[in-house]
């Protein structure tokens, strides 16, 4: 099968992995019920990835990979503000919130007795995949003066503690919905301005 073709096929793969993931809930989301939506089969979503959670695991990679490949824009930037922060909280907090991130934190709190393995993949792709890139962008705008901290990874977590706070917790349990661009926005612009309240540098 061709790249652009088995790209397409899992694109509908994932598609179908999230219909019956709401429909169904994780327990349900059987890989031939997937099979069947993305009208795929059965052999096929085992041979590309495993089991269902190998699956689910994808999608984990997938979701944060769209943030990551922002943060990595960014950072390619040869000048940078401090606008920057708005702009980086307003994607990351726009995927921590979105339904697809709501469902994928929904399925691994239900694998956590079963493997446990969603709930890795999902620490694995925020800290091992997202936070360093936030970490990079931090030490840049310290380089460039814009900010002034002993602690680069303390100041990337309590960025990260502003911009998202209990927000993504009440998206999962279900108390929160989801908020609008202009909520996203508002909220990603306060975050940046208490942080760079406490790590303004020379530059302002």
């Amino acid at each position: 099968m061709r790249d652009e073709k088995k790209t397409a096929r899992q694109k509908q793969i994932a598609e179908a992995a999230y219909d019956v993931l709401a429909e169904k809930g994780y327990a349900g989301a059987s890989m031939l019920s997937i099979a069947k939506k993305a009208k795929a089969s059965n052999e096929t979503l085992y041979r590309w990835y495993g089991n269902k959670q190998g699956l689910f695991r994808d999608l984990v990679a997938q979701n944060a990979e769209l943030v990551a490949e922002q943060l990595e824009e960014e950072l390619a930037k040869a000048e940078h503000s401090l606008q920057v922060l708005e702009v980086v909280g307003e994607r990351l907090l726009a995927m921590l919130l979105s339904p697809r991130a709501v469902a994928l934190n929904r399925a691994a709190a239900a694998d956590a007795e079963v493997s446990g393995e969603l709930g890795q993949a999902l620490a694995e792709a925020g800290r091992d995949r997202v936070f360093p890139l936030l970490v990079q962008l931090l030490e840049k705008l310290k380089a460039e003066d814009y900010l002034a901290f002993d602690h680069v990874g303390e100041a990337a977590e309590l960025y990260v503690a502003l911009l998202v706070g209990d927000m993504q917790i009440r998206r999962v349990t279900g108390v929160l919905a989801e908020p609008s661009a202009e909520d996203v926005q508002r909220r990603s612009r306060r975050a940046a301005e208490r942080f760079i309240g406490i790590y303004a540098g020379k530059v302002r």
